[in-house]
Parts: C-alpha cells; sequence; structure tokens
C-alpha cells in the first residue's frame, strides 16, 4: 500500500502542528518561495527545502545542518507544501535538496517497479526522473505502513514478524484507516494465509485502540512517535507486504558540490527506521525543536 508521504497529515502532524509554525522555517521569510535565486555549479548556495509535516521538517534540518558543517552555506526553506508544490520547485532549481520517499515519488511519477526492492525502486526513480534531477543514496530508515500490535500482545503471543500471526489471526480485530481493509485484506490471505476476525476503521486512534486492546493488530506508520510511547511493536514483513520507502535525498543536479554529496551519503549511511522514531518521538510527543533534535542526531552520529 503506497501513500504519497509528502501529501498525507501524519499522526505527527496532529502532534505538532504548532510547534512547526514557530520553528520550521528556519528564518527564511513569511514566504518559503519567495526567493527564486539558484545555486551555482555546486558552489553557490544549497537550498535545502521540505514539505509541510513534522518528519520532513526534521529531515531537512539533518540534511542542512550536515552540509553547513562541511562549510556549505546553506539556504533553509521549510515547510513549503505538499509533493505537487514542492517536487517542481526541486525540478526547476529553486530548491537544491529535498528529502523524499522513493516508493512515493515512484508512484507519483507514475513508474513502475518491484516495490518492495529499494534498488529496483530507485533505478526505475533514475529513468523516471528529468535530467534536472537525480538521487542520492537511500537510507535504512523508511516511513511506511506496518502491522502493529502492544507489546503485551507481542510477549503473550510471542510476535516477531507477520507471519507468526498464524493460527491467532483468526480471534484477532485488525485495526486502521477505512481504505486498509479494501487494500490489504486480500493481500494478507494471499500473501501470508491471515484472515482476521474483523476490520475497524479506527484511523488516527489506531495505535491507542492496540493499546486499550479495542483492537489486536493495527496500521500504524513505522515512524510513528507512539510506537515508543505508547509501548508498541512493529512486526517484520519479510514477504514485503508493504512497499518501500526509504528516505533518500532528491537533489538538483550540478547545484550540490562533490563534499555536499558526501556530506548527504554520509547521514543515509547513518539513518535507520528506530533512529528516526527516536527522534520524531523528541519532535512530535516532546514538543522539541526540529533543529535541536537535528543536532544533537548529528553529533552523536559524528557527523557535526
Amino acid at each position: 500500500m503506497t501513500k504519497n508521504l509528502l501529501a498525507r497529515p501524519s499522526a505527527a502532524v496532529t502532534l505538532a502542528t504548532l510547534l512547526l509554525g514557530a520553528t520550521a522555517c528556519g528564518g527564511s521569510g513569511s514566504d518559503p518561495l519567495a526567493d527564486s535565486s539558484k545555486s551555482s555549479g555546486g558552489g553557490g548556495t544549497v537550498t535545502v527545502g521540505s514539505a509541510n509535516f513534522p518528519e520532513n521538517v526534521l529531515l531537512a534540518s539533518i540534511y542542512s545542518q550536515a552540509l553547513q558543517a562541511k562549510g556549505i552555506k546553506v539556504k533553509e526553506k521549510f515547510n513549503i507544501g505538499s509533493r505537487e508544490v514542492i517536487y517542481g520547485q526541486v525540478k526547476s532549481g529553486n530548491l537544491t535538496v529535498l528529502p523524499e520517499y522513493n516508493g512515493s515519488l515512484l508512484t507519483y511519477l507514475k513508474a513502475k517497479a518491484a516495490s518492495s526492492d529499494e534498488a529496483a525502486v530507485n533505478a526505475a526513480l533514475l529513468k523516471a526522473l528529468p535530467s534536472s534531477l537525480t538521487l542520492l543514496d537511500s537510507s535504512a530508515a523508511e516511513d511506511k505502513d506496518s502491522l502493529t500490535v502492544s507489546k503485551a500482545t507481542a510477549d503473550k503471543y510471542n510476535l516477531k514478524s507477520i507471519p507468526d500471526l498464524k493460527g491467532h489471526a483468526a480471534d484477532f480485530v485488525a485495526g486502521g484507516p477505512p481504505e486498509f481493509k479494501t487494500r490489504e485484506e486480500q493481500a494478507f490471505k494471499d500473501v501470508y494465509g491471515l484472515t482476521f476476525k474483523e476490520w475497524k476503521a479506527t484511523s488516527d486512534a489506531t495505535a491507542n485502540a492496540l493499546k486499550d486492546g479495542t483492537v489486536q493488530v493495527g496500521d500504524i506508520y513505522t515512524t510513528d512517535p507512539r510506537i515508543i510511547s505508547l509501548n508498541l511493536v512493529s512486526l517484520d514483513d519479510p514477504k514485503h507486504l508493504f512497499d518501500v520507502q526509504n528516505v533518500t535525498p532528491l537533489v538538483h543536479k550540478g547545484d550540490l558540490s562533490d563534499k555536499g554529496v558526501a556530506a548527504l551519503n554520509a547521514v543515509s549511511a547513518k539513518l535507520d527506521t528506530a533512529g528516526l522514531v527516536k527522534l520524531m518521538k523528541r519532535v512530535g510527543t516532546d514538543k522539541e525543536d526540529p533543529a535541536t533534535v537535528a543536532k544533537d542526531w548529528l553529533s552523536s552520529n559524528g557527523l557535526v
């Protein structure tokens, strides 16, 4: 189930909307698209943009500070909008770098690939992108759908991966957004041989429904900070029922130096899903400044 990550409101949005209004623009002015100046052949100012949800702002701040640590001049244009707005800004060169999600971007470009394979998705993306754009290294971090259970349920039934639900699914209620049943019910039968007792449309309350036992399994994004705060467990998906969604820098060609490319690839080499969940807890639940959280992560990983 591919989601449009640069267009959807996530659980983190509802947790951090007020925070963004105060912090996301990075001092770039009231209109994040007002200055359309481009960087110059990798030697001028690099403009780092972000979509308008907290996770993307955090990732953009990590990219920005990683570049600045290498002596690269950076302009921040955060919290711009959805992919329909921001993609064109990278394509035109008004933005140099954008944190993207490879599976969602591939769907947006209406290209096809084996969605469960990172290398295939990125290869298809490189073919589908216009000549002005390219990708840097993908990180292991993914913001994707996951089948998630409470820690109590995981311990009781020794659940670590989706196949472990065999023999239990018929007694379990599955929760998620209204479209979850329509999109995935048959896939769970075909891929894992699972038939759930009932499906409930729990939407953004899915995490709480797992915690209070209203549902036993639920569709939760893998970087939702409530995975930590509510002590939930995302089950491994060995057959890749859910599409890949690796955090990947999208770059306007020629506007980033080799030193900048190396800096962002170093970020991707260190960033994983578990780490991103912890960062998002600080931003979304604890209401910390994304720039401060980004700096702490970069420092702890030796990147500044």
